[in-house]
């Protein structure tokens, strides 16, 4: 069955309605884990450095081996989000889940950091970023990682994360919707047979990508740090593939890039399924551009500043701070930069000239200014 297909017609019967926002925890994913118990293998691999669950799904017997494993970061919840309306589909269709179970032995952990997830932090409880302790497995998410990697084996990893607003596709005004990257093995970046591979399933990806978000696909640098989970994993010799969640325009509850997430694990499964992976098809990978930090959330163009001389008309330019509240994530407006004309893009862009803004002094320019500002207008 072509999969993809299917699930590109039906998508919206099968968003997991469950799960919704920035803000995902393990207390909200458990329910959905006790339901998915039912069809698929859940059990509990271990606990966080607060005593909070790490579960793992287990699905199906199949020759192609996946490992997948999602908010290592504990606020990036996006892939998370993706991985249970994958799993939604699997749940409610039937030959979906005979397709899976004959062909793939599937390996989630659908939240690796769940006290990160639970204080809306990059970070564990021990302030120790997972993806920088390959080597060190200092952290018991770490280890527990580790672990399942040894003895599941898996022929390929999906490395799932979340990447911040500020990226373009490349150089120009289009935002990185989805990145990809194939992470180093080495200092000197090789382009060895396991990155191919790896290489040749994100060309298939992509290649479906372009057909909704067109040049928003972007490639991940692929600086080398033994110390990152996927350089790691890729210099043991298993092919990984690391997912970049990123912005999609208005959307800032990343409710469209979910979709897109989504749609690429299935067709990264469905061209391993069906391809011999040899890596021979790689070279269109260069071709993504790569990833360039082009983008404000907000610039404010013109805006006037009063000076004892005269009123000075300059850029400001804002990003959003995500702010947990009342386990709500809120949207907290920070002043980045000031400058005469300032070179890079606004997901929102204003003209102050059109807004009959007072002209203001530039130490009253501040956060709390600004947000009163921007209620306004």
């Amino acid at each position: 069955m072509d999969l993809i297909e299917d699930f590109t017609s039906n998508y919206t019967a099968y968003i997991n309605q469950k799960i919704r926002g920035r803000y995902v925890t393990h207390k909200m994913i458990s329910p959905l884990l006790e339901d998915y118990s039912e069809k698929f293998n859940v059990e509990q691999i271990g606990v966080s450095v607060l005593n909070n669950p790490i579960h793992k799904l287990t699905i199906g017997s199949g020759k192609n081996r996946i490992l997948i494993w999602s908010q290592m970061h504990g606020n990036e919840s996006t892939t998370t989000k993706a991985l249970f309306d994958f799993l939604n589909y699997i749940d409610t269709n039937i030959d979906v889940l005979n397709y899976i179970n004959e062909n793939f032995t599937l390996c989630i952990i659908p939240i690796l950091n769940p006290d990160g997830a639970l204080a809306y932090t990059r970070i564990n409880a021990n302030e120790i970023d997972l993806n920088r302790d390959a080597q060190n497995q200092s952290q018991p998410e770490s280890r527990i990682l580790r672990v399942v990697f040894n003895e599941f084996k898996p022929d390929y990893c999906f490395n799932l994360h979340d990447q911040r607003t500020i990226f373009s596709a490349g150089n120009h005004k289009k935002s990185a919707t989805i990145s990809f990257l194939t992470p180093a093995e080495d200092e000197e970046r090789k382009v060895t047979q396991n990155r191919k591979r790896s290489m040749e399933v994100i060309v298939a990806m992509n290649k479906m990508l372009q057909k909704y978000i067109p040049k928003q696909v972007g490639r991940y640098d692929d600086g080398f740090n033994l110390n990152c989970v996927g350089d790691t994993f890729q210099s043991l010799g298993v092919p990984t593939i690391l997912f970049e969640s990123g912005h999609y325009p208005n959307d800032y509850m990343r409710e469209e890039t979910r979709k897109y997430i989504a749609y690429s694990l299935i067709t990264a499964l469905q061209y391993i399924n069906l391809t011999e992976v040899t890596g021979k098809k790689h070279h269109d990978y260069f071709h993504i551009p790569e990833n360039e930090k082009l983008f404000y959330d907000i610039i404010l163009r013109n805006f006037p500043i009063a000076t004892k001389e005269e009123t000075e008309f300059k850029d400001v330019a804002i990003f959003f701070k995500e702010t947990l509240i009342n386990d709500k994530i809120e949207f907290k407006p920070s002043i980045e930069h000031i400058e005469k004309h300032l070179h890079y893009y606004g997901h929102k862009e204003l003209d102050m000239r059109n807004v009959g803004v007072d002209p203001v002094p530039i130490h009253e320019l501040n956060n709390s200014y600004l947000t009163d500002l921007l209620r306004k207008i």
